[in-house]
């Protein structure tokens, strides 16, 4: 059985048919070629899949497309500004917080939707604000510097390079 959904992803208005169990992860992926939102686990374990569903960071392998109509959807691909990076996108730049940059996405996401609601996060609220997003490369301190970085620059008092 089909549903049709109105979604806004990334800014853009999108009328859609989709099968009733369709995931949002494999809708972005598959139907939209939305590719930076990563499929890594499959069981909501590891945040690779982690977008914005009206504000809020969520893993997408865990929503139904027929649950969101209406809603808003912003993806990793949705928060650069043409040639301009994001601030959380350029301090993870800045600081190396990837190494195989899997992960990053989900990293990113969740971390513009901490400092949304924490402008200026602990290391130690960082840190556990991530419990949900692994990486299997980088140690995470990179990442907790990166997302620091990023705090104070989407507050505007940053430099960005720390």
């Amino acid at each position: 059985m089909t549903v049709t959904v109105n979604l806004k992803i990334n800014g853009e208005a999108v009328k859609a048919e989709v099968e009733e169990r369709t995931l949002l992860v494999s809708f972005l992926r598959e139907d939209r070629r939305l590719t930076g939102t990563h499929v890594g686990c499959d069981t909501s374990q590891c945040g690779a899949c982690v977008v914005h569903v009206n504000g809020e960071s969520v893993k997408a392998c865990t929503l139904l497309v027929a649950q969101l109509d209406g809603a808003e959807i912003t993806t990793i691909e949705g928060l650069a500004k043409g040639d301009k990076l994001h601030p959380m996108q350029e301090a993870f730049r800045q600081n190396h917080g990837l190494q195989c940059g899997f992960c990053t996405p989900g990293m990113v996401m969740s971390a513009i939707d901490l400092v949304n609601k924490n402008p200026t996060p602990t290391e130690h609220e960082v840190r556990h604000w991530l419990e949900g997003n692994l990486c299997r490369c980088t140690g995470y301190q990179n990442i907790v510097k990166s997302i620091m970085s990023g705090a104070e620059n989407m507050s505007g008092k940053g430099s960005g390079v720390t």
